[in-house]
Parts: structure tokens; sequence; C-alpha cells
């Protein structure tokens, strides 16, 4: 049974419209691919919560050296991915260029860690900079870089009311 010159072309033009669906498909899934090789090791990788002092004038040089008051100052890493992340190498800074640098950390799927400022006994939950003075202001930046030294995250506040960078 032989189709009509009319059906075969309408099955060529669908054809053809396919094969030009497929062709454009596949480069746009090789970049997405690229990009991810690139960068999606650690896209999962980004700064949550912020919680810094303010610091009072009359009691600057006392808050300053309370432990208490240290790690009451910290900034959340979280992973956002399912699969954990080895956070060894990253580093954590203000823009004042402090840094923190995380040491051998392994950030489970859909968990995160708080960077304190002060002293303290580091665990999964918990790290600590082991600082006698604070370091988040009332107005600044906090810059997330991967073992590389690429950016993963930023995040800042004070200017203007809260304001965020997030960069994957």
């Amino acid at each position: 049974m032989s189709a009509s010159p009319a059906t075969r072309r309408l099955l060529a033009a669908v054809l053809a419209a396919g094969a030009l669906v497929g062709a454009a498909a596949v480069p746009a899934a090789a970049h997405d691919d690229d990009r991810r090789g690139h960068h999606g090791r650690h896209s999962s990788i980004v700064i949550g919560d912020v919680q810094h002092e303010s610091r009072s004038h009359d009691r600057d040089r006392d808050r300053a050296r309370d432990n208490r008051t240290l790690n009451r100052e910290w900034v959340e890493v979280k992973n956002t991915g399912r699969g954990a992340v080895n956070l060894r190498g990253f580093t954590l800074t203000d823009q004042d260029g402090n840094r923190y640098r995380f040491d051998h950390l392994r950030l489970d799927g859909h968990s995160s860690v708080k960077v304190h400022t002060g002293n303290g006994r580091d665990t999964h939950r918990d790290v600590y900079q082991d600082r006698r003075h604070q370091i988040w202001d009332e107005r600044d930046t906090a810059t997330l870089r991967d073992d590389r030294g690429r950016v993963i995250d930023t995040e800042s506040w004070g200017r203007r009311g809260h304001h965020d960078n997030h960069r994957r």
C-alpha cells in the first residue's frame, strides 16, 4: 500500500522539522554540560543566613574580647544539592580582607555549617575562626570562593537595607 504524494510530503516535513529541532538541541545540551563541568561541582554551595553583631561605641573594646559575643556573629554556608561536598580549601572573606580557610570539612547534601568568628570546637554544624575581634560589620560583604579561588557566592548587607548578590 503506497501513500499519497500529499501524505509523503507531510511526513517528510514532519521528519525534517524533527531533525532540525534535534540538531539544535544537541549543541545546547553540550553547552550545558560544559558549563556544569566548569562550575557545577560547587554550584550547590551558597551563602545562607548572616548574623553580625552591631558594635556599641560604649562597650566596643569589652565586647570585642567576649567570646560569646564573637560566636553570635556567623555566616552560614549551605549545600543546597543532594550530594556531599568537601569544602577543603574554600575561603570565606569579608570586605576588609579577613579570610577564613576551610580545612577538611565534608558538607552533606541539604545541610549547612555556621562559620563563627570566635573560638570553639569545630563540628560538622559549626566551625570557628578563632579570632579575638569582630569582623562582620553592619555594612559588609561575605565572599565565598572555591579551592581554586573562583567566587562561588557573595552576600552583602547594610547598604540601603539587605542586599545580596548570589553568584552560581
